[in-house]
């Protein structure tokens, strides 16, 4: 990526919106390029300045990160959008990851790490611990009790895949990064990542979070 990395930031207290912007302004290769304060200004925003990321608030009045999240995932090359959240074991968060969010951020996230993790975001990687993304996907499977339907298309389209792809989709349903499917699968790191952009289109994902949890839903 030539250039620093820019960030909008979306939240509906602008004490928070200050604290993120102070925070990243230190880092030399990021720049916040503006802030918005409930979703439709935040989608607005989005076209408006074409960020690489957005650090989106979930729970706003009026429009709320989540309809914001599906709005911007249907735009034309949409950024990489983190949630923010204040517990990483809130529902909102998974309804997030499915309507396109790459990952969240605690609001908690000390200082030292936050910019780093805008960095990895941006590089087009998960932001998310394994441990937590088991937590959400064990929250989700106690409460869920009517998706037969959803879960017989998912079992469809994992059915249509090659013994390969299974295996990456699999890697991707743990969390793993291409590095380590690489050498869980004995590949190279450039065939792993031609693999996970073919799985992203015969399964009509987003993003890599989504392909991994769509892995979960059809048990793989």
């Amino acid at each position: 990526m030539s250039g620093p990395i820019t960030v909008l930031l979306v939240d509906d207290e602008p004490m928070v919106c200050a604290h993120l912007r102070v925070i990243l302004g230190e880092a030399d290769d990021i720049r916040v390029v503006g802030e918005a304060h409930d979703g439709a200004a935040g989608v607005e925003a989005v076209i408006r300045y074409r960020p690489h990321v957005v650090l989106m608030d979930l729970r706003m009045p009026e429009v709320d990160g989540l309809t914001a999240i599906e709005r911007i995932a249907a735009l034309r090359s949409p950024p990489v959008v983190l949630a923010l959240t204040t517990f990483d074991a809130d529902e909102y968060v998974l309804r997030a990851l499915r309507a396109g969010a790459a990952g969240f951020l605690l609001k908690s996230t000390p200082a030292e790490d936050l910019a780093k993790l805008v960095r990895v975001a941006a590089d087009g990687h998960t932001v998310m611990s394994a441990a937590a993304t088991m937590r959400l996907l064990g929250t989700a499977a106690a409460r869920e009790d009517a998706r037969a339907s959803a879960r017989a298309r998912t079992r469809a389209l994992v059915g249509g895949l090659t013994e390969r792809e299974t295996q990456v989709l699999a890697c991707l349903g743990e969390g793993l990064p291409n590095a380590q499917i690489a050498g869980r699968l004995h590949l190279s790191e450039a065939t792993v990542k031609a693999h996970v952009s073919s799985l992203l289109v015969k399964l009509d994902c987003a993003n890599r979070t989504q392909a991994g949890l769509l892995a979960r839903d059809a048990g793989v």
